[in-house]
């Protein structure tokens, strides 16, 4: 235990241990510099009364006792001292409901003002620049488990061994454009089989063993969209994911992806404001409950989630790949017959456009 203490001392970032209620039980020197307290002043304190967060939504999300998080370059203010830049990350004590660790790493204003995140998304949605390290060592052993596993197994079990080593293999490549969003760099675009996606989005689903009965209802002339193939399967895991949670509790749960030419939607870009035509259309229906009313107008903004154990960045993500890819995302929800529709609206791919024009006269 004394071992223990001697390295929490050591850290040159601020650690702080809460107890339930959110009430300070252990800070090391880090943390009584950040905060301008000695521990004996802040023992038992609640956060809230030693610490404001400027991001309403961090506050709720460190509210909840059992929930995790992560945050970069996010404002707070310790009592009677003014406003720093932090990275923050949450965790639960293993064992010890109600019981968090709470890190902050103080930035600096210069870095603080040299990165600064776009208002809302911006900032949460760079945390996999701060993890990649960490999330690439293991998927590089899971990668290797599953080439072992390979040469032991033959037809559909093999098949799922090179599923899996796929999937590696674009979380890896999905990590690197993280790493490239947060320096604001653009997704590399290129015609997509939108269809292609799907299944393989669908594949990735359905080895995990939650899906319900998913239904297809593709538009087999849609022309190929202009995309990041890589993202396009992320957002459409996310989709499916959300959509299979939503209908966990249903009696016959489904799940209906259908695709189509959708004319009318246009954004206006940077370029002059010159007008992009979002003429095709990618529906994610599912027959479950529905998102809370009080939720709808926020689904996309960082931590937001119905979920117990979400993070609420799931759909944040969605929006922004999308955007990358001048695309946009939409849902609505039909009370009378039931079903949750997730409405993605993506360009034609550059060789695709003549097909188009061609239909519409």
């Amino acid at each position: 235990m004394a071992e223990a203490q001697r390295q929490l001392a050591s850290l040159p970032f601020a650690v702080l241990l809460l107890a339930p209620g959110q009430k300070l039980a252990a800070a090391n020197p880090a943390a009584e510099q950040l905060l301008g307290q000695s521990f004996r002043r802040l023992e038992g304190r609640p956060l809230d009364a030693v610490l404001r967060f400027e991001e309403p939504r961090i506050a709720e999300r460190l509210a909840q006792a059992d929930g995790q998080l992560s945050a970069r370059a996010t404002s707070i203010a310790p009592l009677g001292q003014p406003s720093r830049h932090v990275d923050l990350t949450l965790a639960p004590v293993i064992d010890q409901p109600g019981w968090q660790v709470l890190t902050l790493i103080d930035i600096g204003g210069a870095e603080a003002l040299r990165d600064a995140p776009a208002a809302g998304e911006g900032g949460v949605l760079r945390a996999p620049e701060i993890l990649a390290h960490e999330i690439k060592n293991p998927l590089a052993g899971i990668r290797g488990a599953a080439q072992l596993l390979g040469r032991k197994l033959e037809g559909k079990d093999l098949a799922l061994t090179g599923l899996i080593a796929d999937e590696v293999d674009r979380i890896a490549k999905l990590i690197d454009q993280m790493q490239s969003l947060s320096s604001r760099t653009s997704l590399d675009l290129a015609p997509c089989n939108l269809h292609e996606a799907v299944r393989r989005a669908r594949a990735v689903i359905e080895a995990s063993g939650k899906a319900p009965q998913i239904v297809e209802e593709f538009d087999p002339s849609l022309p190929m969209v202009m995309g990041n193939a890589d993202a396009l399967v992320q957002v459409l895991i996310n989709l499916l994911a959300n959509a299979a949670d939503a209908t966990r509790d249903v009696a016959e749960p489904r799940i209906v992806i259908r695709t189509r030419f959708a004319s009318g939607l246009q954004l206006h870009t940077g370029d002059a404001g010159k007008a992009l035509r979002l003429p095709i259309e990618l529906r994610i229906s599912d027959n479950g409950p529905g998102i809370d009313p009080d939720l709808r107008e926020h689904v996309f903004e960082p931590f937001v989630t119905s979920k117990k154990s979400g993070q609420g960045l799931g759909l944040a993500l969605v929006r922004r790949l999308l955007r990358d890819m001048n695309g946009r995302i939409n849902h609505d929800r039909d009370p009378n017959g039931g079903w949750t529709h997730f409405r993605v609206h993506l360009p034609v791919a550059r060789e695709g456009r003549k097909i188009l024009h061609e239909e519409a006269a």
